[in-house]
């Protein structure tokens, strides 16, 4: 489909009750047609890859067309510039998370920034770090346990941040790595013991809520088939 194609798609699919419930939920973007995730899943298969067409998608600047672009764009292609730039968008939690779940995790430099993000003074590309740390655990089966090692002392260090929308994805992180085998799941409980200590409510959030379902019997029986 061509960029004027997806435009009408997307119209004729706008849902404003969906803002409203949108909108509840923390997704507030200035521009939206209140499309499903589904839906949009449904025009990106059909679209295929598009390196061209996601630029043109992005530069709309509205919540499905930006979503859009996130999962036609082709990995290889992306450079760390153009990661840079579209980060610099974030503006609520639901497209930070859907590009990095569907695009970022995918390129070459995504470990690089999810280590460079960490450290950012804004509240949604700081949140991007860790979504990627999270995103990374679940989808790079190939990965050694070092690299999230390395991971889980960053989520120490930034484990005392109280914006929303960082510790939740804090947490998301410490869980997801903690989840992945036997030995990082150890290491994980160690690190989250580590934080509770910490003299901060949003450290014993973190801690607190991964401990109560990396200790779980459903986590451990999974892990333990895992060694």
């Amino acid at each position: 489909m061509q960029y004027t194609d997806i435009v009408e798609r997307l119209k004729s699919l706008s849902n404003p009750n969906a803002i409203e419930g949108m909108a509840r939920y923390g997704i507030t973007p200035q521009k939206t047609y209140g499309v499903s995730i589904p839906n949009l899943r449904n025009i990106a298969r059909e679209t295929g890859k598009d390196h061209e067409l996601a630029q043109q998608l992005w530069a709309s600047d509205v919540r499905e067309t930006r979503i859009l672009a996130s999962m036609i764009e082709e990995p290889e292609m992306i450079t760390a510039e153009q990661m840079e730039s579209w980060t610099k968008n974030f503006d609520y939690w639901e497209i930070c998370d859907q590009c990095c779940s569907n695009l970022f995790k995918k390129t070459k430099f995504a470990y690089q920034k999810a280590v460079e993000w960490s450290t950012n003074d804004k509240e949604f590309t700081k949140r991007a770090g860790f979504v990627l740390m999270a995103s990374l655990a679940v989808s790079d089966k190939k990965a050694n346990d070092r690299q999230f090692e390395e991971f889980l002392e960053i989520i120490s260090r930034e484990a005392r941040d109280n914006r929303n929308f960082v510790k939740k994805a804090v947490n998301w992180a410490l869980r997801q790595i903690g989840k992945r085998n036997l030995t990082l799941n150890k290491k994980a409980l160690e690190t989250a013991r580590e934080i509770q200590t910490m003299d901060s409510k949003s450290a014993m959030w973190v801690a607190s809520d991964a401990i109560r379902e990396l200790t779980s019997k459903a986590i451990q029986e999974r892990v333990q088939g895992k060694k």
